[in-house]
């Protein structure tokens, strides 16, 4: 049985013109291959860690993973996907499981 899944998107928007061109659309697409936006942020300070900061974070959940790979694969997706790409820099895509609390990882 498939689960939910998370993506985290973190990133720095380095062409205006060329992420636009991605946003305007992916919203749409994310929505009909199964994701939605959970939350969208802009860096605002380091509270612990070492990772180096990105300028925007998205969290999109996934009905599955294999809703993020259908629309991380579609075909008639080849011609967006090149925006996000080279309208971004230090991208971070991570994809974790969607828990209902932390007992799995602590048996």
């Amino acid at each position: 049985m498939s689960h939910p899944v998370y993506a985290l998107n973190l990133f720095n928007v380095s062409d205006k013109a060329e992420y636009l061109a991605y946003s305007r659309r992916s919203a749409r697409e994310v929505s009909a291959h199964g994701g939605h936006v959970v939350a969208l942020g802009q860096y605002r300070e380091s509270a612990a860690g070492d990772i180096a900061p990105r300028s925007v974070m998205i969290v999109v959940e996934w009905a599955s993973i294999e809703a993020f790979e259908a629309y991380r694969d579609d075909p008639a997706l080849a011609d967006l996907h090149p925006h996000r790409e080279q309208g971004t820099s230090d991208y971070v895509w991570h994809l974790f499981d969607k828990l209902d609390d932390l007992r799995p990882l602590l048996k």
